[in-house]
Parts: structure tokens; sequence; C-alpha cells
């Protein structure tokens, strides 16, 4: 019971600081912006003044800019300085103890997914490509072995010449 009175009571206080805090933000900038710009007073000008007038603005428009661009690069240069202290500190820290690879058995379809993305949709038949012989083929060549196997049964066969054959003959 005491514990969420006070918890109560402690949330109130917060968001009163909360708010007196934003006010306070909200002054110091219209302060701010007071004294960086005027307030204008366009009534009484007449359109040269009023061209000089905007001319004074764009120059005020650019110096803030200017201004505005060299405190987000110091702010990115700061930002990277930090990560790299950062990770300075984590190097002296301690040492960084490699875990210990395991060995992985991959698939020649998981591989070719790896390594080309989804763009490799068909699977990677790597015996697709090869010289396919046939059992026919291979009798063929057999049994043209076999009826060359004397040369001298098949000298008819293999000469173009008869009579060659024919003084070989004689």
């Amino acid at each position: 019971m005491m514990n969420e009175f006070l918890r109560i009571l402690l949330l109130a206080r917060a968001t009163e600081e909360l708010e007196a805090e934003k006010a306070a933000r909200e002054e110091a900038k219209v302060r701010y912006l007071g004294g960086k710009l005027p307030p204008l007073q366009l009534a009484s000008l007449n359109m040269d003044e009023l061209q000089e007038l905007c001319m004074k603005l764009h120059a005020n428009i650019e110096v803030v800019d200017e201004e505005r661009y060299d405190c987000e690069a110091k702010v990115i240069k700061n930002n990277r300085d930090i990560n790299e202290l950062n990770l300075k500190v984590q190097d002296l820290g301690g040492k960084f103890k490699k875990p210990a690879l395991r060995k992985v058995r991959v698939s020649a379809d998981e591989m070719m997914r790896a390594l080309f993305g989804s763009k490799n949709k068909g699977s990677m038949d790597l015996r697709a490509n090869l010289k396919s012989v046939k059992k026919e083929d291979i009798k063929q060549e057999k049994e043209l072995n076999m009826e060359v196997g004397d040369w001298r049964k098949n000298v008819e066969a293999m000469s173009g010449m008869e009579g060659r054959k024919k003084m070989f003959d004689a």
C-alpha cells in the first residue's frame, strides 16, 4: 500500500519535471530565435526595401545552412571516432577466442544456392554435361575390332588398290 502511494507520487513529480523541462526548452528556443532574427515589420516597406530584406534573409539562410552542415559533419566524425575507440577498447580489454569451426557437409545444390542465391532455381546436375555412351556403340566397336583382328584376312577390305594385291598373290 505504501509502495504504491510512493510510486504514484514519484510518477506525478516526474511528469511535472518533464513538463517544466519542455517549457524551459521552448522558452530558450524563442529567446535564441529572437536574438538571431528580430521580428519582421513589413507594413511600412516599399518594393525596393522588401527586395533588400529578402536578399538579407537569403544570406542569413545560407549562413545557417553552412553552420548546420558543419555541425552535421562534426557529429558524423565524432560518431566515427567513438566507434573506432570502442573497437580499440574491446581489442585491449581482453583476448577474443575464435570458436572452433565445424565441418559441414553441403550438397552441390545447396552450395550453388549459397553461391548464386535464389537465381539458380534448377538443380545442378553435374553429370548432365558428360558425354553419354550407349551400349550399342560399345558392341559395334568390339565387332569391328573382331573383324579386323587378322590383317591378312582383311587385306582386300583394307586396300583400295586391287592391282597391288595381285602383285603380292603372284
